[in-house]
């Protein structure tokens, strides 16, 4: 699908780093952007810069997913960024928690792209693009409410997809891998191990540019060690999960968790 300034693209969780990113990337290619998140304080300068407008919404109230869509109106390109680290051990979480988590990294996307697709597709015209994660193709340790809102988010991308094929209306998903500079590692200030590759927050944004463009129902935006991790594990999980624990990822695991329970 080509951009224009006809075009409006709305991009939720635009507070981080990996958002704001995407919602340049989207001004650059001549979109009309939106921008939403939960703090008005960390939209306002995005929102200058690019000329985008600014919708305060925090998708865990599920009044607020509802308004934001209202709000929004027709979209032609919706970016679902917006999602809580949900790092650590299952058997940390509380109850609430694990709400959250669901909430905001798996039910929100599903049903505002339910809502924009309506339109999309009386249009013919559209893309939804869904940023899942590598841990949406592998699990490690710590990450079961996260894996399973990213792995469901993959499942959720790849039949919509399906359910609107040869109705003008695309859907990919996106699976980034380390991001240097933001998102949650950098967000609680982990360093990898020394080797471990790393992408930027604009290759992020590049790939959703692509996915606007070409409509592939998957790309990966990670390092190829971690692009295989995930091809391995889709057919032998297990190992994957004995490379991981003769390799420190529960070290690694254990500092993530411990820098986003704030977080959850």
């Amino acid at each position: 699908m080509d951009l224009s300034p006809t075009s409006t693209a709305l991009v939720t969780g635009a507070n981080g780093g990996i958002g704001q990113a995407i919602a340049r990337a989207l001004a650059r290619a001549g979109a009309r952007v939106i921008v939403s998140g939960r703090r008005a304080e960390a939209l306002r300068g995005l929102a200058d810069e690019i000329g985008a407008r600014v919708i305060v919404a925090d998708l865990e109230r599920r009044a607020d997913v509802t308004r934001l869509a209202a709000e929004a109106g027709d979209v032609d390109v919706f970016v679902a960024n917006a999602a809580l680290p949900a790092s650590g051990p299952l058997l940390e979480f509380t109850d609430e928690q694990i709400d959250r988590g669901l909430d905001v990294n798996l039910r929100a996307p599903i049903v505002l792209s339910r809502r924009f697709a309506e339109g999309m597709v009386a249009r013919r015209r559209g893309q939804i693009v869904l940023i899942s994660s590598i841990a949406g193709k592998t699990a490690s340790p710590g990450t079961a409410v996260y894996s399973a809102t990213k792995f469901g988010l993959r499942g959720f991308g790849l039949g919509l997809r399906e359910d609107l094929r040869g109705l003008g209306v695309g859907v990919t998903v996106v699976f980034p891998g380390f991001i240097r500079d933001a998102g949650m590692f950098a967000d609680a200030g982990v360093k990898l191990p020394v080797g471990v590759g790393t992408r930027s927050p604009e290759d992020v944004a590049a790939a959703v540019i692509r996915a606007v463009r070409d409509n592939p129902a998957e790309i990966d935006v990670a390092a190829i060690e971690q692009r295989l991790g995930g091809l391995i594990a889709s057919v032998v999980p297990e190992i994957v999960g004995r490379i991981q624990a003769a390799t420190g990822a529960g070290a690694v695991s254990r500092a993530l968790s411990d820098g986003q329970a704030r977080k959850r």
